[in-house]
């Protein structure tokens, strides 16, 4: 095994806690065609899809001209295909989205997956359900295609740093029992200019505090209009929080659904240069799989809205330890009821065995 092999498969960023190792040096893996910095791409799906709910006569070739800059993954090429899972409900479809932050101060590398999601769309479409799953989360990684890493346990985010997409859509089947439809990639820095296209987005923080990043903003608990750089700035934040890594995904949930709330209600699409100026912040940078369509998802979705969107957590027990580790500890027996739900389409129950 050469050095860098070595150091790939025991860079502790993926084995001991996050504040421990967010200094880490972080491995390289091959990346997508063009390195831009990518947007949120289920905020894109539905605020697209609202040309065509809004009636206008030239939204699909629009939607159709956006489709065209979107960069494309492999994301299932080397994935076995008699170890996935079979599908689910009929009509219903289920989506992994992997985000990161490119320009968070504590990243110092470009191959990590901070945000991991498994959204499922109901077959009927009237809804979606967002189950993030921590980064930390302990779970089996299969091998990866070159043979040099994985076979083991070890914190989710391993995967992507370890085999790339491919490698990180075996695992969250794997531990979901859940097939994966369409992978999608996410840059939350992206958040800054989606937002100030928006105007700025309304968000209830849940406590005031100071950001530990420069200029380490003051937010204070209740209702605030944030623009981008201050949205982005409280969606990184997890160390002044009890629950550090829960706080971060749960401000990054309050985040996509403001911003959802405010493209629907506030005149976005009777305005082209607000509308012009956020899909250029979106869709032009937008990473997915070969088979997705933006323009089919996006008509599908239309009728979804922020009041619709359900922000749960993939079933934990907490935080522990393995060994000298600290890592997310997943509950194997709601983790099974939970995904078996999303297997079945039914909804309610999802929301009834996710953690919000």
């Amino acid at each position: 095994m050469s050095d860098r092999q070595q150091t790939v498969d025991d860079d502790p960023r993926f084995l001991g806690s996050p504040m421990e190792h967010d200094g880490a040096q972080q491995p390289s893996v091959p990346a997508p065609r063009r390195r831009r910095g990518r947007r949120i791409v289920l905020i894109s799906l539905l605020v697209v899809a609202l040309l065509a709910g809004g009636g206008l006569i030239a939204g699909g070739i629009y939607l159709k001209s956006v489709e065209s800059d979107i960069d494309r993954v492999d994301a299932f090429t080397g994935v076995p295909a008699q170890e996935r899972p079979v599908a689910g409900a009929k009509g219903a479809q289920n989506l992994l989205i992997l985000g990161s932050d490119s320009r968070d101060p504590e990243n110092t590398a470009g191959s990590r997956t901070d945000t991991i999601i498994v959204a499922h769309l109901p077959a009927d479409r009237s809804s979606a359900q967002l189950i993030s799953i921590p980064r930390d989360t302990w779970v089996p990684i299969p091998r990866s295609a070159d043979g040099q890493h994985g076979g083991r346990d070890a914190k989710i985010n391993a995967a992507f740093a370890w085999g790339g997409v491919p490698l990180m859509v075996q695992t969250v089947e794997k531990f979901t029992g859940v097939r994966i439809d369409h992978v999608a990639i996410i840059d939350f820095a992206g958040f800054k200019e989606i937002i100030d296209a928006l105007g700025g987005v309304n968000v209830d923080v849940e406590k005031s505090f100071t950001s530990i990043h420069p200029p380490h903003r003051s937010f204070q608990a209740g209702p605030q209009l944030l623009d981008g750089e201050a949205a982005l700035d409280y969606s990184r934040q997890r160390k002044q929080f009890a629950d550090g890594d829960f706080a971060r995904i749960r401000h990054q949930q309050q985040v996509i659904k403001a911003i959802l709330d405010k493209a629907a209600s506030g005149g976005i699409l009777a305005n082209p240069a607000k509308l012009n100026a956020f899909l250029k912040a979106t869709s032009s940078s937008v990473s997915v799989d070969k088979g997705m369509s933006l323009f089919d998802m996006g008509m599908q979705m239309r009728g979804v809205r922020g009041n619709n969107l359900s922000f749960l957590t993939s079933p934990t027990k907490g935080t522990g330890r393995i060994g000298s580790e600290s890592v997310v500890l997943a509950d194997p027996a709601r983790v099974k009821s939970c995904y078996d739900a999303v297997r079945r389409d039914a909804v309610e129950e999802i929301k009834e065995y996710a953690r919000k």
